[in-house]
């Protein structure tokens, strides 16, 4: 009897087992279907068919639509750059013409998308970027290339584009010398880390990189020890994690080229949705490595009152004599004491980071200007960019509203207030797209402390709250002046007056990065959602089938 019931058991499991894998006509359940059919996207000017698992995620049509208008003025610069190596007049060069679009040109921009998936994005950059010289979509996989071979045919684009089938490390290894790329563009599913070796070697002399990393939990401060070890800085828990994200980010980059002579120059570093996404030119010149030291700065953050300051890896002395030459130097410190002069608490220590600017506000401006207004995601486009131009290039990182109110237990004042009251004081303030509460500032740290503590003597906090601890710390000092809290004409930014869509709300709803190798195509990833909710995902075990 116990042999009969332990097979009567694993005869119940399996059917258990195949009952999930059915539906209730006994056809294949609606994820195996769907990898047999074949759907239909359109995004911008392109068209596509998707067979099977390929990635496809929707919400990433603002990453496709902002890298277009990059490469596009991109394309613009390398023409105008072009035209005055050659010793021609550029007083008339404006733009590059729209005919141009979808047409090969032979002294055009090569560009290469190493993961390219359904081909979607490389499509669009054939159809709608001007002065193409060639595009490769290249995937690992052999599915994803079946279907841009087909989706290349079905747009019409075969003389710009051609599909690849390789890994794209090695790929872009056998660049590295000749048939180097104008553009690379690497979108992976989580660290870009180990395509950068490869990356920096294959892109010509003032080349862009487009690089995106998805794994923010590792890069905002969760895992420091993963960080250190995919992007060799140390992340740390900071309300301004998203810049540290991005700037952690680039000193990778940086790090990986000078190996190679090389360096970085960013144009354009954007965080959004559920990723950072950075923009820089890659050119080589040993001596200006030298200045990489200078562009890295250590990160000490306050455990207590989460005030931060940045230690640089190296300084630059300036001859005395001869202005123009530069001497290299390392900086004594460290710049805090054991404890944090504000509330008393430890300090961590985290980086090295990316303390260089993050933008070109000339390119960011040019970029703005070129942006059409056919794509999708203009408006957003236009509301970030706007904020970012109006971002303090010189000032790393940024305070937000509710932590420095929070710390104290203080009524949370107006952010015009705030930022009027930093003017007055004669220090500059401005708004960082990543945060709608940010408030990045050249003005120390004490003087932020004090402005509210000044706030806190308007609005007094209740005894009962100031326990021991980094409020009472903070606000037992006194502040070395009153400041003003009058409304300073400067203090609205014109992005706020123009009423530009400045931050984002949730693209759609159950947004997010996807599933590896996934099509979320329509409300497939909506529907699978709210089907599991509440579920648990446990498989029936031999213990609890037992009679």
């Amino acid at each position: 009897m116990r042999y009969f019931s332990i097979f009567e058991t694993r005869v119940k499991i399996l059917f258990i087992r195949f009952y999930f894998k059915m539906n209730s006509d006994g056809n294949i359940t609606e994820k195996s279907t769907n990898s047999l059919e074949s759907q239909e996207i359109s995004e911008g000017s392109a068209k596509i068919k998707t067979r099977g698992n390929v990635f496809y995620n929707p919400v990433q049509e603002f990453n496709r639509d902002l890298s277009i208008s990059v490469i596009s003025s991109f394309a613009k610069l390398v023409r105008k750059e072009s035209i005055e190596k050659e010793g021609n007049d550029i007083s008339d060069f404006t733009t590059i013409h729209t005919e141009d679009i979808g047409i090969k040109c032979e002294n055009g921009i090569s560009i290469l998308e190493a993961l390219s998936a359904t081909g979607l994005r490389s499509i669009r950059y054939a159809k709608e970027i001007p002065r193409i010289k060639e595009v490769i979509a290249n995937d690992i996989s052999s599915k994803a290339v079946e279907d841009i071979k087909m989706n290349i045919i079905f747009n019409g684009v075969e003389h710009l584009v051609k599909s690849s089938h390789s890994d794209a490390t090695m790929l872009m290894y056998e660049h590295r010398k000749a048939n180097q790329f104008d553009v690379i563009d690497l979108d992976p599913y989580g660290c870009p880390s180990i395509f950068l070796d490869s990356a920096v070697q294959a892109i010509k002399e003032g080349g862009l990189l487009l690089i995106t990393a998805t794994d923010m939990a590792v890069l905002a401060g969760n895992s420091p020890e993963t960080c250190y070890s995919k992007y060799g800085a140390v992340s740390l828990r900071m309300k301004c994690c998203h810049e540290m994200a991005l700037r952690i980010l680039l000193q990778c980059i940086e790090s990986h080229a000078n190996r190679y002579g090389r360096y970085i120059v960013p144009l354009l570093s954007l965080s959004a949705d559920f990723y950072v996404r950075v923009f820089v030119r890659v050119f080589s010149g040993a001596h200006k490595c030298k200045f990489t030291t200078s562009k890295l700065s250590q990160v000490y953050h306050c455990t207590g009152c989460g005030s931060f300051t940045l230690q640089p890896l190296g300084i630059l002395k300036t001859n005395e004599k001869h202005k123009n030459q530069v001497k290299f130097a390392i900086p004594t410190g460290p710049p805090v004491s054991q404890k944090c002069e504000h509330c008393g608490h430890s300090h961590h220590m985290g980086g090295p980071i990316w303390s260089a600017p993050l933008h070109s506000s000339e390119f960011v401006q040019d970029v703005l200007q070129s942006a059409s207004e056919k794509l999708g995601t203009f408006r957003r486009i236009q509301g970030v960019l706007s904020v970012i131009l109006e971002e303090l290039l010189d000032v790393p990182l940024y305070y937000t509203l509710e932590r420095l109110s929070g710390t104290i237990h203080v009524e949370m004042p107006p952010m015009m207030t705030v930022r009027s009251a930093i003017l007055n004081a004669g220090y500059r303030v401005s708004f960082t797209h990543m945060n709608k509460t940010s408030i990045k500032t050249d003005a120390p740290t004490k003087v932020i402390w004090d402005i509210m503590r000044c706030w806190e003597k308007l609005h007094p906090v209740s005894k009962k709250r100031l326990v021991e601890g980094v409020p009472a710390c903070i606000l037992s000092k006194q502040p070395e002046k009153e400041y003003s809290f009058k409304a300073h004409p400067a203090a609205n930014p014109a992005s706020r007056k123009m009423g530009f869509v400045r931050f984002q709300e949730n693209p759609l709803p159950h947004w997010g990065p996807g599933v590896r190798s996934t099509a979320m195509v329509g409300e497939q990833k909506i529907l699978k959602s709210k089907k599991n909710q509440g579920k648990r995902k446990r498989v029936p075990s031999e213990e609890g089938l037992k009679e």
